[in-house]
This record gives structure tokens, sequence and C-alpha cells, in this order.
């Protein structure tokens, strides 16, 4: 598949930041020529606001289904009298049904990557595949049994699912230990194992809240990132997904680990964890910040554009400093940050890159007057704005229609699934 991409504004998030204006041509799943272009191609997209796909580095992509059930409780009551329950009644079809409504909803908002953690994520990998989606797919390992299997079964399991999919040109295994409080150090201490035969990304939920971090300082004598680091998975392929009560040390630590924090403000404030993730303290310490959605039963919403906003605006407020967490920032935690760390090829605009690449409509009213552009995609895009979206080189969606995917059959298959997920 080719691809020319014509009289557009181009958000490069190259080594200078440079905003340029021209044509782009893609062929064999890169970006083969940035200039002036005359050329013919199997899709020509114009008139454009283009930058690289956004890179959402933690989400659970099924719980999409459980979207707006149990809003506004407690954490503890949300988990025990709606999560739990209904997760314990997970089926391969159901996670059949929301991943494809997830990645849906992934794709039309702008997201050309996801770093997934969740139950049957061989069913997520595959969903990935057929519809095109770029995915790091974190198979989860718990001290006890999941909805797909036995307890004893999920470490050797995980091992063939790496196996499968080691090789795959959009699917990247990752191996995922929910938490120091779902996980015995035995259980990290295997799947240190793991990672150093397969040298994999380890995908770890920590110090979310603060009952977690004073539960495992009562139960190990550590904190939670302690704990990691105790048992060898704090690297520089470690995903810590929220960092929310995290110390100035542990800030140290994590930099010079090399370890990435994924920063999920919109689920955290949801939730009212009380927590914030430091990204003024992390981007002094240069550590790797990247950002996330987490689950839409969290969110509710997938959409990175939302995220990006919350993220930069939670900590103007918070430290009463308008100049914190500005506006590159923010993009560069969505795009080049997360991409340079996962070792992908993408994450700017440039001859040679990976084209995960997203349009937006320019003459859409939010994103008028032009002032400046890079404001305008933190502060007033969203999702709704994107028109096109590239994968892998592949146009997944084409001003605004989906190429390939029965959207009725989705929303038709997603409905029935949550029905019988929720049902007393």
């Amino acid at each position: 598949m080719s691809v020319l991409i014509k009289n557009s504004v181009i958000i490069t998030q190259n080594d200078k930041r440079e905003i340029i204006e021209g044509d782009i041509y893609i062929e064999g799943g890169v970006i083969v020529e940035i200039g002036k272009i005359s050329t013919e191609a199997d899709f020509v997209i114009k008139d454009k606001l283009i930058m690289p796909g956004l890179i959402n580095m933690h989400t659970h992509v099924p719980m999409v289904l459980l979207r707006g059930y149990g809003d506004d409780l407690p954490l503890d009551e949300w988990l025990t009298t709606r999560i739990w329950p209904a997760e314990a009644k997970l089926k391969k079809e159901y996670i059949e049904a929301g991943t494809k409504l997830a990645f849906l909803e992934m794709i039309s908002t702008g997201t050309t990557a996801c770093n997934d953690m969740y139950f049957f994520e061989d069913t997520i990998a595959r969903v990935a595949r057929e519809m095109g989606m770029r995915c790091y797919a974190g198979f989860s390992i718990l001290d006890f049994d999941t909805p797909e299997m036995k307890k004893d079964m999920l470490i050797p399991e995980s091992e063939k699912f790496i196996k499968k999919w080691q090789n795959d040109e959009l699917i990247t295994p990752v191996i995922a230990p929910h938490a120091t409080y779902t996980c015995s150090p035995e259980t990290l201490e295997e799947v240190k194992e793991i990672q150093n035969k397969y040298d994999v990304f380890v995908h770890i939920h920590c110090s979310e809240t603060r009952k977690e971090v004073y539960d495992i300082m009562n139960r190990y004598g550590a904190r939670p990132l302690e704990q990691i680091d105790k048992h060898g998975l704090l690297g520089d392929k470690t995903i810590l997904a929220h960092c929310g009560w995290i110390t100035k040390e542990e800030v140290k630590k994590i930099a010079e680990r090399g370890g990435a924090v994924v920063h999920n403000p919109v689920s955290n404030m949801k939730l009212a964890t009380g927590g914030y993730t430091p990204l003024p303290e992390l981007f002094e310490a240069g550590a790797v910040v990247t950002l996330g959605t987490d689950g839409a039963a969290s969110n509710n919403k997938l959409d990175m554009f939302e995220t990006m906003k919350f993220a930069s605006l939670i900590h103007k407020h918070h430290r009463w400093d308008a100049q914190v967490v500005n506006a590159q920032e923010t993009i560069d935690m969505a795009t080049i940050n997360a991409a340079e760390f996962l070792g992908l090829n993408a994450g700017s605009i440039e001859e040679g890159k990976i084209a995960d690449i997203i349009a937006l409509d320019m003459k859409s009213p939010n994103l008028q007057p032009r002032n400046n552009l890079i404001s305008h995609i933190v502060y007033a895009a969203s999702g709704m704005n994107v028109s096109d979206v590239i994968i892998n080189g592949r146009i997944v969606m084409f001003d605004r229609e989906f190429l390939g995917i029965d959207i009725d059959r989705i929303y038709e298959d997603a409905e029935k699934a949550k029905e019988e997920i929720i049902a007393e």
C-alpha cells in the first residue's frame, strides 16, 4: 500500500521539533520521502494537520465492556462489588468483542500503538493483528487464578505466548506481573527469569495508591518500587504504571535504572487515588515519562488527546505554576518518549521512520485560528478531530471511515457481551 499526504502542516517531532509544510510519501510501511512530491499513490490525504500517532502506554483493553459500570464509587467498593465479579465471568468471546470495540475507539481517536495488560492476551493480540493495531501485549501474572486459567499455568503459558508472538510485525509480547500486592516475591523472581530468557518488557502497576504503599511496607518492609527492584525487575525494559505515590529518591532510582513511568491522570483522578505522578521531578531527573489512559472502566475513554490535556493541567493546578508540564513536553510523552523507550522506529515524522501517522482536520472550529499548533493539539484538540490513521504504513481509517471493519457488528457483539457479564 502506498499513501501520499499532500499540502499539509507536519508536526515532525524530530530532534528540532520542527513544524513544516509539505508532502509525505509512504510505501512499504515506512516514510520514504518528505518534501514537495509529485507521484501517484493508492490513497491521497490532503490539507491536514499531520503528526505521529499517539502511544497509549498503559491500558486494559477489554475493560471497555465495563465502561460506566460502577461509576462514582469508592475504589475498594468499585473493585469488590462491580469489577471483580464481572471479570470472573469473562470468556474468550467477550474478550474478543471488547477488544474490537476498544481498538475501534483507539484508532478513531488517533492512537496507533498501545501497551496492554489483561487476561486472554493471546486473543487480544490476535484481534490487534486482524485490525491492524500495533500492540504491546502484556500477559498478566498474578498469584491467583484468572478467568482464563489456573495460577500454576500462568508462568508456563506466558512463555508459550512470548514464543508465539516474539517475531510479529505488529505485536510485541510483554510479561505483566500485575503488582507487588498481587505477586509474591517468588512470582516476581519467576517473572525475572522469563524476562532474562526472552529479553521482553515488564509492565507492572507501581505505587498507584497510598494504601498500596503502606500495605506493601507492612507486608515486606519495603515500598512497592523497592520490592520491584529487590527482585531485579527495575531496569531499562520496565514499564511502571501510575507511580502516584513515589518519593524523590525513588524518582532518582527510576531515572538511574532507565525505567519508564506511565502517567494516567484521568483514571487516577476519577478513582480519587490522591497522589500525583511527580512529572517535574521526573523530568529534572531525566527519567522516561509516558502517558496512558488506563482501562475504560476507570477513565471512561481511550482518547489520548484528553489524557494529554489532563496530564498538563493537573500539574499546573497542583503546583500553582502555569509553566510546568508545557504543551511540547506533553506531546513528547505521548509520542517520541514512548517510541524511543520501546525501541520503536516511530514517534516522529522523518524519512526512514515507520509510518505510524495520524491526520487531523484543520478546518474544525476548535482548531481555529492557528495561533499555536502545539498548544492546540494539547489544549484544544480531541480525538474526534482525527480524520485519518496510518499504522505500519497501512491506512486503517480514511476520512473517518474504517477500512474493512464491520462497525455495526462490533457494537452488537460488545452490547451482548456486556449484558451477559453484568447479569445478576
